[in-house]
């Protein structure tokens, strides 16, 4: 009979340790899952953006629209948007991480052949699962890569044709203003911190930007 105990406890012992073992690591993935914001712990922050009038009192019109620039800046170097620029070939997410599956641009920036980026981005953001969603969800061009730049590169870049879509200036305003998938940067949902301001705010700063010689902050 002991005999029978001694064996049965040595069965047992195993399968609680696994048991347990296995609620820890549940307990370690959702903790982890917290920690780089996967799972929402508290309401997403809302910065803003000032004005042009704000740069009124900057005599100098070049110092002027660096300064009015450096304030768009804040919305260009945001996640939101340095996420769909990266500079390889796999998006990003969240803060910055790696996007999770692993895909990749591919040739025209709607993913790969046999993964498009509308297999899981549909039209609209989807709360249920936090996916975000767009008509048009793809990833920058190669040449409008903004990750890893600073804020006067990326000034130069989006003003150059060749690597901005062939805009002008003039065009360049009404893509920031209108593009609804910009817009997707202050609606982004699933407790996704959005870009600062609003569009239109941005769409101000940029024309005060323009109307004062469209100078780049330094490199």
């Amino acid at each position: 009979m002991r005999a029978r105990e001694s064996r049965l406890r040595w069965w047992i012992a195993p399968i609680t340790f696994a048991f347990g073992s296995l609620v820890l690591d549940a307990s370690i993935v959702a903790t982890d899952y917290v920690a780089k914001g996967r799972i929402a712990s508290a309401a997403p922050r809302t910065v803003t953006l000032r004005g042009p009038a704000s740069f009124a009192s900057i005599s100098n019109e070049s110092a002027r629209s660096r300064a009015l620039f450096a304030e768009a800046g804040k919305v260009l170097l945001h996640e939101r948007c340095v996420n769909c620029h990266p500079a390889g070939e796999q998006p990003l997410q969240g803060k910055g991480e790696p996007h999770q599956p692993g895909v990749v641009r591919g040739e025209d920036g709607f993913g790969a052949v046999a993964l498009r980026c509308n297999t899981c981005h549909q039209a609209e953001n989807y709360e249920a699962s936090g996916v975000p969603g767009h008509p048009k969800w793809h990833v920058a061009p190669r040449e409008m890569a903004w990750e890893g730049k600073s804020l006067g590169a990326i000034c130069e870049q989006i003003k150059d044709p060749a690597r901005n879509g062939g805009m002008d200036l003039s065009k360049l305003h009404e893509h920031v203003t209108h593009d609804t998938l910009v817009g997707w940067a202050w609606n982004p949902g699933k407790d996704r911190e959005p870009a600062p301001g609003t569009q239109a705010r941005l769409g101000e700063l940029f024309q005060a930007w323009i109307d004062t010689g469209a100078v780049c902050p330094s490199p």
